[in-house]
Formats: C-alpha cells, structure tokens, sequence
C-alpha cells in the first residue's frame, strides 16, 4: 500500500501531515485520503511532489510496496561471495569499477548463443 508507505516514511522523516502536505504543495485532506488509503491511485506528479519532500526517489516510494509484498531472497552462493568480496575488502561504491569487466561477459555470453 502506498499509502502507507507514506505515511511510515513521512513519520520517520519527522514531518506532521500538515508539514508534509505544505512542502508538497498538495492539500493536507488529500494527503490524508493517500496515507488512508482512501485515494489508491495518486497521480504520479503529486507522487514526485511528496518523494522530493521526503527526499527518496519515486521508485524508492513503490519499491517499499513491492518489497513487503514480495520478497527477495538469494541463493546462498551469491551471498556467500559477496560475503567474500567484503571480506577481502571491496566497498559498495568500488562496484562501478568492475561494469566494464561484467559488460564483457555479458557480451561474451551472448556472442556464444
């Protein structure tokens, strides 16, 4: 529900309705009826509104949705070698720097169909 997610996110963030609904620029009644879930359809322009004020992006606001709704879990030898990266210290944002290596295999692979 998206609704909801809003309204954990906006808490979290330490916004009132009121306050959330004022930076949004959307009427505080509205915003009420989205995190009621009364109104489960908000268009995506007032979505972006309350993602920017939030300071996530759209995606992330329906990603929360679709997480607690459908999980995602690894198989344990993916988990196993990132755990094996971390061990041997790659970080997060070193990730970027093996694209090219894993654009190459991709491509190898599927020059090998």
């Amino acid at each position: 529900m998206i609704g909801k997610n809003i309204a954990e996110l906006r808490k979290k963030r330490g916004y009132t309705l009121s306050e959330l609904a004022q930076q949004a620029k959307i009427s505080k009644s509205y915003l009420s009826n989205i995190e009621r879930n009364l109104n489960k359809n908000p268009s995506l322009q007032v979505m972006e509104k309350i993602a920017n004020v939030l300071n996530v992006d759209f995606i992330t606001l329906l990603k929360q949705e679709t997480t607690k709704v459908n999980p995602c879990y690894l198989e344990k030898e993916w988990i196993d070698f990132v755990e094996e990266l971390k061990k041997n210290g790659l970080k997060k944002d070193q990730i970027k720097e093996y694209k090219p290596l894993i654009e190459f295999i991709k491509w190898q692979n599927e020059s090998s169909k």
